[in-house]
């Protein structure tokens, strides 16, 4: 599937993630996973904004999402390359959506409904986060969690390159920003060689 902007997966693929997009809006009303606002392109917004890290995860024998909320992008990513994911989301109401829908997708992912600071995990070799936390407190959180030749991807909005400038007052790192497919102001920040200052 592939129109416009959209990034192209299998029929297969599309339909465990049609399968996933259907109960999330079946549980939405209930535990407000995405905002209302978006719900009628939950697609676009949310599933093809995901679906823009799956490159970066080459490679990559497992992968750790923080704050997964409504499974962005973790269980959209773990469906669509079968890479075993690690998904930490505090709120217990939501890390049971997301087991149900890694039952019903049958994404390779174990959720813990605990905070990320709290987490006792072997490092991935990648971390992701969406929408999550500034980038200094995201690295804070990434680090312990992630290999020491892993890297970090995160989806991020337009005060990225801000954020980049805060972050390096505490950590050295090389940073690659790739360009948002799915919207104007949007930057996908891979990092990767990270150390504290």
């Amino acid at each position: 599937m592939k129109s416009g902007n959209s990034i192209s997966v299998s029929r297969e693929t599309e339909e465990r993630l049609k399968c996933f997009v259907e109960l999330l809006l079946k549980w939405n009303p209930r535990i407000n996973l995405v905002s209302p606002k978006d719900i009628h392109q939950v697609w676009e917004r949310h599933v093809q904004d995901s679906l823009q890290i799956v490159p970066l995860l080459a490679g990559a024998e497992s992968f750790t999402d923080l704050g997964s909320g409504g499974g962005f992008p973790g269980i959209v990513a773990a469906i669509a390359t079968g890479i075993p994911a690690t998904l930490v989301e505090s709120d217990q109401r939501k890390a049971v959506f997301l087991r149900e829908a890694a039952r019903l997708t049958e994404a390779p992912v174990t959720v813990l409904a605990e905070r990320i600071e709290k987490v006792d995990i072997a490092p991935a070799d990648v971390v992701t986060a969406r929408a999550l936390a500034a980038l200094p407190k995201l690295l804070e959180w990434t680090a312990p969690l992630l290999k020491k030749e892993g890297r970090a991807v995160f989806l991020k909005g337009q005060n990225a390159i801000n954020e980049i400038k805060d972050a390096e007052s505490f950590w050295q790192m090389t940073i690659r920003c790739h360009p948002g497919m799915t919207g104007h102001d949007g930057l996908i920040l891979e990092v990767s060689n990270l150390k504290r200052v």
